[in-house]
């Protein structure tokens, strides 16, 4: 069983980006992703609100507990062995700092996405291992 589930918007560029560099790095599958716009997502997760999930991003502890945000980002990056550059971000002073960025980033990621990758949405982002 996986430590946690992902839950990311499997058609914004940068998310799909980042899901697969954790996807490489995940060699002991601690980390199990769901595409929150997958098809059958309500069905198999009637607990996670769709909506509030695109907006931040969700993820659950193996112990059933959720987290949000940079939290899950963080996890995450550490259950692959990177916790080294991330762990700042969970600092006390930085983490205010960092979640409001955060909030930011993903209040408006599809803009951000549009800048740095050239498109804002794509139908199904080659995420790689993705089931659909």
């Amino acid at each position: 069983m996986a430590e946690l589930t992902l839950f990311f918007d499997g058609g914004c560029p940068l998310c799909a980006a980042e899901i697969n560099q954790l996807r490489k790095r995940d060699r002991h599958q601690k980390i199990a992703f769901e595409d929150i716009f997958a098809l059958d997502f309500k069905e198999r997760f009637p607990y996670i609100d769709q909506v509030e999930a695109d907006k931040v991003l969700h993820g659950e502890l193996s112990d059933g507990r959720l987290i949000f945000g940079l939290d899950v980002t963080c996890l995450a990056w550490t259950l692959v062995g990177k916790s080294r550059w991330v762990r700042l971000l969970r600092w006390p002073v930085v983490k205010s700092i960092s979640d409001v960025l955060y909030t930011f980033f993903a209040r408006h990621r599809h803009r951000i996405s549009r800048l740095i990758m050239g498109r804002r949405r794509c139908d199904g982002c080659a995420v790689t291992g993705q089931k659909k």
